[in-house]
């Protein structure tokens, strides 16, 4: 038995609405919490000639 390609279309739409499920999309009652432990740490590294630093020591009061 051989059927006609309309009627094997028709017959795999139908099966493909049959077989198919509802997605529903609702938003949440609480709201969202994203809890990010971010930890920064920070160095400072400088250097000082010799002109620079025996200024701050001699004038050390201005800092």
């Amino acid at each position: 038995m051989k059927l006609e390609p309309r009627a094997t279309l028709l017959g795999t739409v139908a099966m493909a609405m049959l077989l198919s499920g509802c997605v529903t999309v609702e938003a949440p009652d609480k709201p969202i919490v994203i809890n990010l432990n971010i930890n920064i740490k920070q160095e400072v590294v400088y250097r000082l000639d010799g002109e620079a630093k025996a200024l701050i020591d001699e004038q050390g009061g201005i800092f």
